[in-house]
């Protein structure tokens, strides 16, 4: 009776499922969770992934002990501002060879990435760097200066406040 009673199915066990059957249910599983992910995605595509940025303009307040002639950095910015007897002007510090921010150098500005160097007023001394740093423009407001980092004026130029 072991013999053939293990062969013999109770009527209560499920039917087995035929690996053809299987098979498209399998597939019919895949292409629904791959319908799912694209509905997720369609939905996601209203809402821009854009990470914020600070702004271009931005407002600074130069510190009254700032020697002419002496580099004034705001934290977080690729600027650096001046002032002299004829008046304040800003440079940027993004390096014109690829891109790189330049530091701040006993005479001037210096490149950590390929070496260029700068006097400073941005005029290139040695290269790669293909031009000199470009002038931004800045305007007085009460006491304070904006600095536009979108806005390039001739090299000289500056203003007063």
């Amino acid at each position: 009776m072991s013999e053939t009673s293990s062969l013999v199915r109770s009527r209560l066990d499920p039917e087995p499922v035929p690996r053809r059957d299987f098979l498209g249910l399998a597939s019919m599983g895949a292409a629904g969770a791959a319908m799912l992910f694209a509905l997720v995605g369609m939905l996601r595509l209203p809402k821009a992934a854009v990470v914020a940025s600070p702004s271009k303009k931005f407002t600074v307040q130069l510190p009254d002990s700032l020697a002419p002639g002496k580099a004034h950095i705001p934290a977080g910015r690729s600027v650096a501002l001046f002032r002299d007897e004829k008046g304040v002007y800003a440079i940027s510090l993004v390096c014109t060879h690829l891109g790189c921010i330049v530091k701040e150098a006993a005479e001037g500005f210096e490149c950590p990435c390929h070496g260029s160097k700068f006097t400073a007023d941005g005029t290139v001394t040695k290269g790669p760097a293909p031009t000199a740093l470009p002038w931004l423009k800045v305007t007085p407001r009460d006491g304070e200066f904006v600095v536009d980092e979108d806005t390039t004026v001739p090299q000289g130029a500056k203003v007063t406040g």
